[in-house]
């Protein structure tokens, strides 16, 4: 599952021997990597809650659009496939009938707390709710409030993780809270023993 392979085309190429990269790229090449998803793609991917969708329309363009859902809303079905319920939205149906013609999709995954960036190609299948009931089970997520319109598969031909250069460190209120917790937690004991010490003065204990 060389994410290489497919990038890299000609006109790639051509750029990284004017820019002095081709040699370094070359090598990553014929490096031989996992067959699928290993464990630590199978992690980050489950663990996210958004992603960005990219497809090609037929006029050529290019199309992007953000996923997004409850933590774990993407689900790794194997370790070459990937799944997720279509949520009714605005019901231009662009990725959807961008598939219809050129199933070949681009898939970003952000952890900008840890400035980590996954990068996924892969063949996009539509499968309709009632061709596979047992499946749509599988990928509904729970104590989510959505339509459902479809099921989307995503057969992975290959990834890369990025580097976390320019990647600005973005943070959820939940991760907030999460990281002031204690700090909280010590502000409100502080705030109650003064409270009590105030009263004491008062008492003139």
């Amino acid at each position: 599952m060389n994410y290489e392979k497919i990038a890299f085309t000609n006109a790639v190429k051509k750029l990284q021997e004017i820019h002095g990269s081709r040699v370094a790229y070359a090598r990553k090449e014929v490096v031989s990597e996992e067959d699928g998803l290993t464990d630590a793609e199978i992690n980050f991917i489950s663990s996210r809650d958004t992603c960005y969708l990219a497809s090609t329309s037929e006029s050529g363009y290019p199309y992007i659009q953000h996923r997004g859902g409850p933590q774990g809303f993407i689900n790794v079905v194997d370790e070459r496939t990937l799944g997720m319920v279509d949520f009714s939205g605005n019901r231009q149906y662009i990725t959807v009938g961008n598939a219809m013609t050129n199933n070949k999709v681009a898939i970003i995954l952000m952890d900008y707390p840890r400035k980590a960036r996954l990068k996924l190609f892969a063949e996009l299948k539509i499968v309709g709710i009632d061709e596979d009931p047992e499946l749509f089970r599988q990928l509904a997520p729970a104590n989510y409030k959505y339509h459902a319109e479809r099921i989307l598969l995503f057969t992975v031909m290959g990834y890369n993780w990025n580097c976390p250069q320019h990647i600005t460190p973005r943070y959820t209120l939940d991760e907030i809270s999460s990281a002031f917790e204690e700090r909280n937690k010590y502000v409100s004991e502080l705030e109650e023993e003064v409270k009590r010490l105030r009263g004491d003065l008062d008492t003139g204990v």
